[in-house]
């Protein structure tokens, strides 16, 4: 690849040898130089970094530092007041954290700021739902709060429950009921029992998919308002009590959330770059995600007044019942008595564009200061955030504070460490999106993996890991080097509970790790960058408790006492929680070699090839019709299995004291997920740009394999020109088995 340039330099110089050969003799011992220096330098600093602290003891002081009463420490610190995005409180949390970092030793810390759109509930018009007679008198309001929680009582600044981003609006009419409003359920009501939701305000329950899909569910099928309510079938577990007596939710307690569909754009009004001060902001109508409808959620006290004087069509079948005291009719509208009377809505909350704070960390590398390695977990919360997200941020600060004392000592790792406190995470991932979008350009050249670190909990029975196919066999081998918090593996590694308490399903003998959807900060690094990433957490049994992520999610009730007196009151969940997280850092920021295995990657591209040529097999008269195959990705597969083995190979074969050759492998590696990446996006998601994962169309936080494929062939026996879908399903398959194929050429011995 270089003899043009060497054919260039003899041609062009020929006439004036003498001052070019002089030229070149120093180019070339400058070249020489320079070489020697970089290979200096790396070996120096190499030895620089074992020099101080013995390289085989740094990880184990390291994990060994982590303590679970510091966490608990942190925790009670972090849930005294709400930290509501945009509030001065949640400001003053962001410098705290700054100055903290930088006592535990850190090399900087910085606050990165954006302005980003924002939404608050009307503080003089609060929002809420009416009977009204047919004269229009109101006849019942639903509740403007929540009672607070003991202890709470006199705390400020607590903001009652509202859905972020809802329009203001006053619309009334007769309800619908539309089960968890997905879009199996509004095939069911329009398909199968011929009601039409158009003009009518339907009521669903929180749970199975995100609520903005709910929202975009609800506009699609003619909605003009949505109220949102928690089911006890589905936030009230059987045998426990609620708060504060136990971990469930109260009658009065409520839900709050955004509602948007922005499908990783960022801040609605500058979606594809950073929020800054001279940014260009679209006007309200022309912003991303925002729904269109009004949006409100309501406790299951307030929604059994709205549901037992339903009447119409009975629920279809049992999967739309729930637990409470009512019959779960369709409508629409009220029965009998009560069939004059109609719901409204009234909602007046604000969208203001408002400053938000990061806090970013640095612990600068010694040997690879330019490959970034980031633990990232947000620090807004909608009231005091017992799980949500501070008992995430007090893990991260723990996991500071342990890395800060190993650098005080003399350690630095080999490659620089980024940490960050998001905000408005729960305003739609904005802090770190944002950031993202400014330093895309960095963190596409430099960024190894990102780690994130919401919620340490939402359940006490075992492990819980999503993450990229390339950190299955790092996660697999340092769970089975530490200890089990759970009872009755004492003793035992937390590899050994998480393998017997949660199984693969899909490979013998390892436990379960899922698939990257959304919901969370890892998105713009995952979904549109094409970073490495993952997330870790303790979760409860599935199998066993069917309720939706964890009862007092987004209410009042999600405190310390609920952490300390229900979920972990020894934090010793915690504890193991952080030494997961924060051995991942450790290990990605530190090792020789990336902890990165593309073999793993093979086996799961061949299973989700199975898996969505599967689905077509639902549609095979078609699939001849229209000449669709999946030769092409199959092949890209095989092939894709056969070269990464053969890199594995040459890994194994690595002289690891070659800096150069060990760089170029480390990028192979650090670049694999990069190579998934369509630069023109998903269908309708352009800002989704991974190629093998996206959170479902469906439901924002599920992860979908193929979902390119899986969004074309998803119903596609009710498309009205059945010639156009499956040419779009045949594109899809073209696009992906071309991507696989090009991802497995990266891994191609350089030449």
């Amino acid at each position: 690849m270089w003899n043009p340039l060497q054919e260039t330099d003899w041609t062009f110089a020929a006439w004036r040898r003498p001052r070019w050969l002089c030229a070149g003799a120093l180019g070339l011992a400058a070249g020489l130089f320079t070489l020697g220096f970089l290979l200096g330098w790396f070996i120096k600093a190499s030895h620089e970094t074992t020099n101080t602290v013995p390289q085989h003891n740094v990880k184990k002081a390291f994990l060994d530092e982590l303590k679970a009463e510091n966490i608990r420490k942190f925790l009670y610190n972090f849930t005294r007041i709400p930290h509501l995005a945009g509030t001065e409180a949640n400001f003053q949390l962001a410098k705290q954290i700054q100055s903290q970092w930088k006592e535990f030793g850190l090399d900087s810390v910085e606050l990165a700021h954006y302005d980003v759109l924002l939404s608050y509930p009307n503080k003089t018009h609060p929002n809420y739902i009416s009977i009204i007679d047919e004269h229009g008198n109101e006849i019942l309001n639903t509740s403007l709060f929540e009672p607070p929680p003991p202890g709470y009582e006199n705390v400020s600044d607590v903001v009652p429950p509202f859905s972020a981003f809802s329009p203001q609006g006053m619309p009334e009419g007769d309800v619908v009921y539309v089960n968890y409003a997905r879009t199996e359920d509004f095939f069911k009501l329009e398909r199968d029992m011929n009601i039409s939701c158009s003009g009518k305000i339907v009521i669903a329950r929180y749970g199975k998919i995100f609520r903005g899909n709910k929202v975009k569910n609800a506009q699609l099928a003619g909605a003009k308002g949505l109220i949102l309510y928690s089911d006890p079938a589905d936030y009230f577990a059987p045998g426990v009590e609620s708060y504060p007596n136990g971990w469930n939710l109260p009658g009065g307690g409520v839900q709050r959330g955004n509602v948007l569909n922005l499908n990783g754009a960022g801040d609605p009004l500058t979606p594809g770059y950073p929020a800054n001060e001279y940014a260009y902001r679209r006007e309200i109508p022309e912003a991303v995600g925002l729904p269109r409808i009004p949006v409100h959620p309501i406790g299951y006290y307030d929604a059994q007044k709205l549901l037992e004087k339903m009447g119409g069509s009975a629920p279809p079948d049992g999967s739309w019942k729930g637990r409470l005291e009512v019959p779960y009719n369709v409508g629409p509208g009220f029965t009998g008595n009560f069939s004059t009377q109609k719901v409204k809505m009234h909602i007046h909350s604000n969208n203001r564009v408002t400053r938000i704070y990061n806090v970013i960390g640095t612990l600068r590398g010694a040997v690879e200061p330019d490959r970034y390695v980031i633990l990232g977990g947000h620090r807004d919360s909608w009231v005091f955030g017992g799980l949500d997200p501070q008992s995430g941020a007090a893990v991260v600060h723990d996991i500071v504070r342990s890395f800060g004392k190993l650098k005080k000592e003399g350690w630095r790792p080999r490659r620089t460490i980024l940490f960050a406190s998001w905000d408005a995470e729960e305003y739609g991932l904005l802090g770190s999106t944002e950031w993202a979008e400014e330093n895309s350009r960095l963190l596409q050249e430099r960024g190894v993996a990102y780690i994130n670190a919401d919620s340490s909990m939402e359940g006490n029975y075992t492990l819980r890991v999503d993450c990229t196919p390339l950190l299955y066999s790092l996660v697999y081998n340092l769970t089975k080097e530490l200890q089990s918090p759970d009872e009755g593996f004492e003793g035992k590694s937390l590899y050994a509970s998480w393998n017997e308490k949660s199984p693969s399903p899909e490979f013998l003998g390892v436990p379960r790790i899922g698939k990257l959807g959304s919901g969370n900060d890892f998105e713009v690094f995952f979904q549109r960058l094409g970073i490495a990433s993952g997330r870790v957490r303790y979760t409860k049994n599935w199998a066993i408790n069917k309720f939706s992520s964890y009862p007092l999610y987004h209410s009042a009730y999600d405190t310390y006492e609920l952490v300390d007196k229900f979920y972990d009151p020894t934090f010793q969940h915690h504890r193991a929680v952080a030494q997961v997280r924060g051995g991942m850092v450790f290990e990605l920021a530190d090792a020789s070699v990336l902890p990165l295995d593309c073999r793993d990657y093979a086996l799961v591209l061949r299973t989700y090839a199975d898996k969505i040529y599967n689905v077509s097999l639902k549609h095979p008269q078609e699939m001849q019709t229209y000449g669709v195959s999946f030769d092409s990705l199959f092949s890209a597969v095989k092939n894709f299995t056969e070269i990464a083995s053969q890199f594995s190979e040459r890994l194994q074969d690595l002289d690891k004291n070659d800096p150069i050759l060990l760089r170029i492998m480390n990028d192979q590696l650090m670049f694999l997920e990069r190579a998934f990446i369509d630069p023109l996006g998903l269908p309708d998601r352009p800002f989704y740009r991974h190629v093998i994962y996206a959170p479902s169309s469906h439901n924002k936080y599920a992860g979908e394999s193929f979902p390119g494929i899986y969004d074309a062939l998803f119903d596609i026996e009710s498309k009205e020109d059945p010639s156009k879908a499956w040419g779009e399903v045949k594109r899809q398959i073209s696009i992906a088995a071309f991507t696989v194929q090009a991802a497995a050429g990266t891994l191609r011995a350089v030449a």
